[in-house]
């Protein structure tokens, strides 16, 4: 799967967490591409990036909304912790 005009980024952060948001997304139904900046670079032979916005996290354009919400109220609760 390719990044396109259908996909809207949704998420931009830390590896650990990406997977994290990744997998519960997909438990709401909602199909995920994540692209790993970092480890993309480091198989091409050069390191580019950090590991606190390697990650970046893709929705379909129609589950963008569905998916901000989600990630809002995650963050949300993430925080009052």
């Amino acid at each position: 799967m390719s990044v396109s005009n259908d996909l809207s980024l949704v998420y931009t952060g830390s590896r650990v967490e990406g997977l994290l948001l990744k997998e519960l997304l997909e438990e709401k139904g909602i199909g995920v591409f994540k692209r790993d900046t970092l480890e993309a670079s480091v198989i091409a032979g050069w390191a580019e990036g950090s590991p606190e916005d390697a990650c970046k996290l893709y929705v379909e354009t129609k589950n963008t909304e569905k998916a901000q919400e989600f990630l809002e109220a995650y963050f949300k609760t993430r925080n009052k912790k």
